[in-house]
């Protein structure tokens, strides 16, 4: 079989999506699990756009072992420059140099002719050569390029040293057996194509990203470009976990495989749901809370009689448990860590205190503890920064007349800072109200509450993002109660922002 290389782009185009802005420890945490899962290459960022960007990139490349380590750069000389400064100390380093080759392109944005492009690209890989053997060149919209010119610009970036190159559909335009046929035209038609590795990068405008993806496999290529639950620019990009799953599921037709370790793709998708806020649909697939339910009769019937009557893989292939009943509140602290080492998690002993006594409590207000209970324990209490201010006391009136009120007590080091106030609700209200005792300067950008389990005593899990000096700071809390799982998460948002700004970040 085929080795298909997997380029993970959840740092860098995933990044892009809209509110989906991650700090410097959240990046770390997210390419330490890209390596855990075992993907090819990470493209850790793009280092001119801005400071942050870089030291990204240059923390990914000294901390991450393992993958090789990628920094996107255009083709001008400062891009790659800088990228390459970012990328000195990797073990593994790719410099991911590209320009747009499609004429709308070159006449709206670059407001250059075919022949100064293509100059601009062989002169951008071989100021990237001059600092790694490992090149990667990106024909930016090939999906909309004249073939013949596509052809001939591919041609020249191999000849100047390229030993990657990448074929963006980078507006989703293009549909499979089309996209299919233009990476056959270059295989034939580009008569040094067998110097490099051919790579697609699909966008998900008519959501057939990651058909592209697999018709090009079919088609020759030798690199998925992807992103964890498919996160990016507009729609999004091909789905690493769908893509690989298919090639996994599907792999007599593909005649070709991965590195993936698979069980660790849903600890994976969680992990980017929890640092970027942005959550997987119920009925996406392979990650969603949904692709392995049943709820139909016949389908429940079948399952049970023989789980391939429904189900083409596993749940545990991808690391999804199948049971859904884990804890009770007479579970003891030695089963409690057995159950988090199967769901993927190894804490330290101090943030294993930290969840245990959250579960405790956790459990004695509910029946059942599952699974998604477990994750959103450790997601929302353990992986966060150092607590400038602390919940003691909240209080909360609200009623069919009147207004609701908040009465709220929170603990700064030895001080206790307590207010009321009014709201136009009950969370407007202890949002106003935890304004005023804390006095930091922010504005609220976004609010979002859904249910982590079934029933009436579902865990809510409420994600907030504050905006101050131009940067987002996200909070995330979970409770039996929604008011006080929205109040630890507008905190945690808080705290992220003082402790950052603190930090000089």
């Amino acid at each position: 079989m085929r080795r298909i290389v997997i380029f993970d782009t959840t740092l860098r185009d995933g990044e892009q999506s809209p509110g989906a802005s991650m700090n410097l420890e959240e990046k770390l945490e997210v390419a330490r699990q890209l390596a855990r899962l075992g993907v090819d290459v990470i493209e850790a960022g793009f280092p001119i756009t801005s400071q942050g960007d870089f030291d990204a990139v240059r923390l990914i490349a000294t901390k991450v072992a393992g993958p090789t380590i990628a920094g996107l750069c255009r083709t001008l000389p400062a891009d790659i420059d800088r990228a390459a400064e970012a990328l000195r100390p990797a073990k593994k380093a790719r410099l991911h140099t590209f320009i747009a080759t499609s004429d709308i392109h070159l006449e709206h944005k670059l407001r250059k002719s075919r022949d100064q492009v293509l100059e601009m690209a062989v002169a951008g890989v071989k100021r990237a050569r001059n600092y790694t053997d490992d090149v990667e060149f990106s024909a930016e919209d090939a999906g909309r390029t004249d073939p013949d010119y596509l052809c001939q610009v591919v041609e020249a970036v191999i000849d100047a040293g390229a030993t990657t190159v990448n074929i963006p559909d980078t507006v989703g335009y293009t549909v499979p057996h089309e996209f299919a046929s233009l990476i056959r035209t270059l295989r034939e038609r580009v008569p040094n194509i067998n110097k490099c590795v051919l790579s697609v990068h699909c966008h998900n405008d008519l959501g057939l990203a990651v058909a592209n993806s697999l018709a090009a496999v079919l088609a020759g290529a030798g690199q998925v470009e992807c992103t964890i639950n498919g996160i990016g620019e507009r729609a999004g990009n091909a789905a690493l976990e769908e893509v690989v799953m298919a090639l996994n599921t599907r792999a007599s037709l593909f005649q070709a495989e991965t590195g993936i370790n698979t069980r660790e793709i849903y600890r994976t998708s969680r992990l980017v749901t929890d640092v970027t806020g942005i959550p997987v649909q119920p009925n996406k697939a392979v990650v969603g809370s949904n692709a392995f339910a049943h709820e139909a009769g016949i389908h429940q019937h079948g399952v049970m009689q023989e789980r391939a009557t429904y189900e083409i893989m596993a749940a545990e292939s991808v690391g999804v448990a199948e049971s859904r009943l884990v804890l009770g509140k007479h579970s003891g602290r030695h089963a409690f860590e057995k159950r988090l080492r199967e769901l993927g998690f190894e804490l330290s002993r101090e943030d294993l205190d930290r969840a245990f006594a959250r579960f405790k409590d956790l459990a004695d207000k509910k029946k059942e503890v599952f699974d998604a209970d477990l994750e959103s324990i450790v997601a929302h209490e353990v992986h966060a920064v150092p607590e400038e201010y602390s919940l003691e006391y909240m209080t909360v009136v609200a009623g069919l007349e009147g207004y609701p009120t908040a009465t709220i007590r929170v603990r700064r080091g030895q001080s206790e800072l307590v207010d009321a106030g009014l709201g136009v609700g009950t969370i407007d209200a202890v949002y106003k109200t935890i304004d005023k005792v804390v006095q930091v300067p922010h504005e609220l950008v976004e609010y979002s509450v859904k249910s982590v389990t079934g029933g009436t005593d579902a865990l809510a899990e409420v994600t907030v993002k504050i905006g101050a000096e131009s940067r987002i700071y996200t909070g995330r809390g979970a409770s039996l109660d929604v008011v006080e799982a929205s109040a630890k998460a507008y905190l945690q948002a808080i705290n992220k922002l003082v402790y950052y700004q603190s930090q000089g970040r």
